[in-house]
């Protein structure tokens, strides 16, 4: 959750480290419209989870993440 100067784990709640609009550790953002055919069509979820919410939630994938090294960071 964003909101100003705040980045808040949507999961635990945690506010994430954000400083001069610049986000100082692990986040993963969402933001999907869902499409036609979709039971949630027309609606947007967003959420932001810390990086130990995502690592729980990955953990539970029956088909593990990709993972390959980036070599630039945006």
């Amino acid at each position: 959750m964003r909101s100003g100067e705040k980045v808040i784990c949507n999961q635990c709640k945690k506010e994430l480290k954000y400083e001069k609009g610049v986000l100082k550790e692990g986040c993963l953002s969402v933001d999907q419209v869902f499409g036609y055919f979709s039971r949630k069509d027309g609606i947007r979820h967003r959420f932001d989870l810390c990086e130990d919410c995502y690592d729980k939630l990955v953990r539970g994938f029956a088909v593990p993440v990709e993972e390959t090294p980036e070599h630039e960071y945006l």
